[in-house]
């Protein structure tokens, strides 16, 4: 039997990106918090790269780049040896993963409300 699809009835939705800029330059996006918050699950950057299927070298350059950016570093590594290495956030890397996610669920609520004054104002009903 043919599975019969359903055109979704759902209109436009507003959404948005959050970064944090430092000198004109994107100084956090949304890979890095993700990238950090896996960190701090693991506390492994190679570990953390896999499981969001970044490259190490990906992985490791973003770090580099955060840490470039900000005045303090966002995450410290230990080289392997015996007991392993180990990568952890900072308490500034913390700080400013906390504040990314809260400010990411404002800019939600914020473009939540703002929906339905922007799909009232659209001139063709048909695409709400």
């Amino acid at each position: 039997m043919k599975k019969q699809h359903r055109k979704l009835a759902v209109g436009p939705v507003l959404r948005g990106r959050l970064w944090v800029e430092i000198a004109r330059t994107a100084a956090f996006t949304e890979a890095g918090a993700d990238l950090l918050e896996q960190i701090a699950a693991c506390g492994s950057l190679s570990e953390a790269a896999r499981r969001l299927r970044f490259s190490y070298r990906r992985a490791w350059m973003l770090i580099d780049a955060m840490n470039r950016h900000w005045p303090q570093p966002l995450v410290k590594t230990a080289i392997g040896g015996k007991r392993g290495g180990g990568t952890q956030l900072t308490e500034l890397g913390r700080t400013v993963l906390s504040g990314y996610r809260d400010l990411q669920v404002q800019l939600e609520h914020l473009l939540d409300q703002a929906s339905p004054g922007f799909l009232a104002g659209l001139p063709d009903r048909e695409i709400r």
